[in-house]
């Protein structure tokens, strides 16, 4: 994974992530136009797929709706990097497939830098200041839900691989 880094504080909630006037529907594709849109009315407009969201501590904390990963996987966040994160938000994250890294050195990634994230390696690559930070590694089932594209598309694989 490598993209564009947008920074957003400490504490942003799930309601931020997407608000609550947004919930009247679970399709990806319409929550992902209003992705972080009280923090940043423009920030969909802006952003681009494959762009990484840089946080402070606490990422994802506030009621435990689904719709929050949902949305930012949909709006085409390939990643967010946090020093902690709400531990509902942090299984909800895994379970839609959107890989979060918990980074403590986060802080020190500023807006617009690139970063590229080397899962294999535990790595988290600043390009643009040429600094190199391991992350907290992931468990090796929360590997597999991200790599199958969340809990779901995990247990049709696992049921498929299982009646073959």
């Amino acid at each position: 994974m490598q993209g564009k880094v947008w920074k957003f504080g400490d504490n942003v909630d799930t309601d931020l992530i997407i608000a609550a006037r947004y919930l009247n529907t679970s399709e990806p594709s319409e929550l992902a136009k209003h992705v972080m849109e009280d923090a940043d009315p423009e920030f969909v407009a802006k952003m681009q797929s494959g762009d990484i969201i840089v946080a402070g501590e606490n990422f994802g904390c506030g009621s435990s709706r689904e719709h929050a990963p949902i949305a930012l996987k949909a709006a085409g966040i390939s990643a967010v990097i946090a020093p902690t994160f709400a531990r509902i938000f942090y299984r909800n994250a895994f379970n839609m497939g959107l890989p979060i890294f918990e980074l403590p050195e986060a802080a020190e990634i500023c807006e617009g830098d690139v970063v590229r994230i080397d899962m294999a390696a535990g790595e988290v690559i600043n390009v643009s200041q040429a600094k190199t930070y391991k992350f907290t590694p992931i468990p090796a089932f929360m590997q597999e839900l991200v790599d199958a594209g969340g809990l779901i598309a995990y247990a049709k694989k696992e049921i498929a691989r299982n009646n073959a």
